[in-house]
């Protein structure tokens, strides 16, 4: 599947990892905001985390990244970097 298909379906979780200022001046409808320095004490609170598609996304797909990448050390599987929130917001229209 493409991550344009991933976020398509109805069942993908959304989490914005930017911080809470950034997240309120917009953000993706549906999407749960846990900033990237809060991904290894709050990932519990991702509804259906390992088992349903979790898409993440920031400004530019680097933070992001960073929170793939340490839930990926955890062996947690079905998320994906999603990019920016351009990007999300590109591939969900």
């Amino acid at each position: 599947m493409t991550i344009s298909e991933i976020l398509k379906s109805p069942d993908t979780l959304l989490v914005d990892v930017r911080t809470p200022p950034e997240y309120q001046m917009g953000h993706i409808e549906g999407a749960i905001n846990i900033p990237l320095d809060q991904i290894p004490y709050r990932y519990s609170e991702i509804p259906g985390l390992g088992s349903k598609n979790v898409v993440f996304y920031c400004r530019s797909g680097n933070r992001s990244g960073q929170a793939i990448a340490y839930l990926r050390q955890l062996k947690i599987e079905n998320i994906y970097n999603g990019g920016g929130i351009d990007d999300v917001a590109f591939y969900l229209n």
